[in-house]
């Protein structure tokens, strides 16, 4: 099978989520029945349960199309993310969590809305209508994409999200860091990938906590913010080529 071959990678990075993966791998092959050609990447970045051995349960049981790629040690989110899409065969990428907060039937409409934009590739982003998380966790959150928002003019109202689907040679431009996941808006728009906000249901976690806290994801998420601000600044594209 040759790179690109399929038309659909959903991509999924995991870490300690044994209790959650099983449940959500039997919703994303419920998915696989209304889309295209497809696959789903897995990736496990470093867990320390039975997250793995959950996996390996998925696809030998319900999910043949399920590949697993694990990370020795955790790398964070962006790195294993980025990990799956470079091994991904899919013509587009669809980002999912496993923690069971995401809806993976959303990724059927966003696929036909990708598929119907027309010039660049565009980015869907599964904006969360209403967050099933702790109050302090959606006031962080609001305050970080209202200052996103003033700061990169990305014009995307929940950068965070997880579902997400975009054109995977338009990924493999931009340069990676940690927490790239959340400035695609900005940073594939540079690049002149036009915008799609569909709005999708977001679910309580089905079994244990987030892996970050409000103060962490806002003292890494300014850091990021400032650098995605001089990447911006310091990348020049052409709007147009000439060959002679």
């Amino acid at each position: 099978m040759t790179q690109s071959s399929l038309t659909i990678s959903i991509v999924m990075a995991v870490l300690n989520e044994a209790d959650n993966i099983l449940p959500v791998c039997q919703e994303i092959a419920a998915t696989l029945e209304h889309l295209p050609s497809c696959e789903v990447v897995a990736v496990d970045d470093g867990s320390t349960d039975s997250t793995v051995q959950k996996l390996l349960e998925a696809r030998a049981s319900f999910l043949p199309q399920l590949r697993i790629i694990s990370h020795p040690k955790r790398l964070g989110k962006s790195a294993a993310l980025r990990t799956g899409i470079e091994a991904a065969k899919g013509e587009w990428i669809a980002t999912i969590d496993g923690d069971g907060q995401d809806d993976p039937s959303a990724i059927i409409t966003m696929l036909a809305l990708a598929q119907k934009a027309e010039g660049t590739p565009a980015l869907v982003v599964g904006v969360r209508r209403k967050r099933s998380d702790r109050l302090s966790r959606r006031i962080a959150t609001k305050f970080a994409n209202g200052l996103r928002v003033k700061l990169l003019n990305d014009g995307c109202p929940d950068t965070g999200a997880p579902l997400k689907l975009f054109s995977r040679a338009m990924f493999l431009r931009i340069p990676q860091f940690e927490g790239v996941h959340r400035f695609l808006p900005a940073l594939l728009g540079h690049y002149g990938a036009p915008l799609i906000c569909h709005e999708v249901q977001h679910r309580s976690r089905l079994h244990g906590q987030s892996k970050y806290t409000n103060l962490n994801r806002a003292l890494v998420g300014i850091r990021d913010l400032l650098g995605v601000m001089w990447l911006q600044n310091r990348t020049h594209l052409p709007s147009r080529t000439i060959e002679h």
